[in-house]
Parts: C-alpha cells; sequence; structure tokens
C-alpha cells in the first residue's frame, strides 16, 4: 500500500510469496465451500467440511496480515527469509492436514477413528502449530522492542496491541494441544478465544490505517486507537477468564455482558476512525476538485 509519505515503509512490501499463500487459503475455502453446497458438509466419522472451510479462510486472513506488517518489523534479511519461509512451510502442510483429513473423514488433530500414520499426522499438526507459535513470540517481543522514532508510529501502536491478543490467542492453542481437545468445562469452548483474539490482527491494524490517513490532531487519533485497542484487549481477557471457568461466552451472565459491552466500544471506535477517515478523503478530493475549477 502506497503512504502519502514515501519515505515511509510500505505495507506487504517484498513479500509476494506470503501473499501468493494466503491466497491460496481463500482458494481453498472457495472450493470447500462449492462443495459443501452440493454435498453433505459432515463426512463419517469424523470429517467436517465447514471447519475446513473456515480453517483454510482464517489462515489465509492471518498470512496476508503478517504479509503486511513484516516489512515494518525491519528484520535482518536472513531473520526475514527464514521466517517467511517457515511460515509458508508450516501453512502449507496446515491446508494440506486440515482440508485432506476432513474429506476422508478424520479429525486432523484429535483423532479418535484414524489409524496410526492419522494420530502421527495430528502429532505433526500439533508440532506446526507449536512453530506458529515460537514464531509469533519473537514477532511480539520483536515489535514491543522497536524504539521511537518509527516512521509509521499508529501502526506500531495497533500491532502492538494485536500481538498482545494473539499471545491470549496462544496460550488457548496449547490449552487445546494439552487437553486434546477444543471444549473445557461444561460448554467452554477454547476455539472461539483462539479465533477472537487472533483476530486482533485485523481489529486493531485496520482502525490504525484509517487513523493514520485522517487529518486530526495526532493525540486525537492515539488516543482513540489506545481506546479501541484497550477494550479489545479487555474483551479477549475477559471472555479467556469466561472460558477458562468451563462456561459459555454467549451465556447471560456477568462476563459476558461486561465483554460485550467492550466489544461495543471497539465499534464505536472503529466506526470513528472509518468516518474520519472518509471525510478526510472527501475534503481532499473537494479540495482537488475546487482547485481544478480555479484553474480553467
Amino acid at each position: 500500500m502506497q503512504n502519502r509519505n514515501d519515505n515511509k515503509i510500505r505495507l506487504f512490501e517484498g513479500e509476494r510469496w506470503l501473499i501468493y499463500t494466503g491466497v491460496l487459503g481463500f482458494i481453498l475455502a472457495l472450493g470447500i465451500g462449492v462443495y459443501i453446497l452440493s454435498h453433505e458438509a459432515i463426512i463419517l466419522p469424523e470429517g467436517n467440511l465447514e471447519r475446513a472451510f473456515s480453517f483454510n479462510a482464517a489462515i489465509g486472513v492471518f498470512l496476508l496480515s503478517i504479509a503486511a506488517i513484516m516489512p515494518l518489523a525491519q528484520f535482518t534479511g536472513r531473520k526475514r527469509r527464514n521466517i517467511r519461509w517457515t511460515l509458508i512451510i508450516v501453512t502449507l502442510y496446515s491446508y494440506a492436514i486440515e482440508t485432506i483429513q476432513h474429506f476422508r473423514g478424520v479429525n486432523p488433530r484429535f483423532t479418535k477413528e484414524g489409524s496410526i500414520l492419522d494420530i502421527v499426522l495430528g502429532g505433526l499438526f500439533g508440532v506446526a502449530s507449536l512453530i506458529l507459535v515460537a514464531i509469533m513470540l519473537v514477532f511480539t517481543v520483536h515489535f514491543l522492542r522497536i524504539k521511537p522514532p518509527h516512521s509509521r508510529p499508529l501502526i506500531l501502536l495497533g500491532i502492538r496491541y494485536a500481538f498482545l491478543s494473539v499471545l491470549v490467542a496462544n496460550l488457548a492453542g496449547i490449552w487445546m494441544i494439552a487437553i486434546q481437545s477444543r471444549f473445557t468445562g461444561d460448554t467452554g469452548n477454547l476455539i472461539i478465544v483462539h479465533g477472537i483474539a487472533y483476530h486482533a490482527l485485523q481489529t486493531l491494524l485496520l482502525p490504525a490505517w484509517f487513523l493514520e490517513r485522517s487529518n486530526i490532531h495526532a493525540r486525537v487519533k492515539k488516543n482513540i486507537h489506545h481506546i479501541g485497542s484497550n477494550a479489545w484487549l479487555l474483551m479477549v481477557l475477559i471472555i479467556s477468564v469466561q472460558t477458562a471457568l468451563g462456561r459459555s461466552v454467549f451465556e447471560w451472565s456477568i462476563l459476558p455482558i461486561v465483554a460485550g459491552c467492550l466489544l461495543l466500544i471497539w465499534v464505536i471506535t472503529m466506526a470513528t476512525s472509518f468516518i474520519i477517515f472518509l471525510v478526510t478523503i472527501l475534503n481532499i478530493t473537494n479540495n482537488a476538485d475546487n482547485k481544478k475549477i480555479s484553474d480553467m
């Protein structure tokens, strides 16, 4: 993406292979979606193509988000290449095992009906997940250690908040691997925490991108982003506690209600960021049109 200041680091720059691998997830999800329309999503004894659909799409979004922020990390060339290709290899294996196993009717992670080979492949899937956790930890530490000044401070702020949320997602992922299930307690579902927390890579970076391009005071931009990001992080922590208690995040009790209020605060800051960005674009367009008219 091109910034108004050419000296700023560009998102996605130099990461075409991560982009291609991310787009592959959408292609796989699309193919699975078309298949589901004409066939059953459930393939006995354990397959569920809806899970394969959502997994491939989610990994595609995740990888595109990493491709966007990779240039801002300013890793050394060797470290950047190592991280890039490790991510690509782990992702390709994950696409394959998730898709093929569900089509075979086998749970790709925690199979109880599969062969010894299926169990081994599921174990390798767990190893792949742990490698991903390690890479995310590297990103988290690295971005938290970057010192000002930075060419894109709002984006950097969003990235830092996002990786704190991702840290919670990874803890939920490790928990699932440890108990060999996504469920905990009576109605707790770790995959919900895992998914919501990981989406911070989109939910906290997009408002930063809007605010970066908005024509308002820098302090106001920063305050809006802090409020929205803190609301998101607190929401993630609260639904994590609710899940750890073995209870659903969708029940009508105090913790889910508080989490819902915090989510509403994030929505308001997100909408505010977009509206300010839109007004800025309209003003720029109107000023350009007025200049053309005055020059005639």
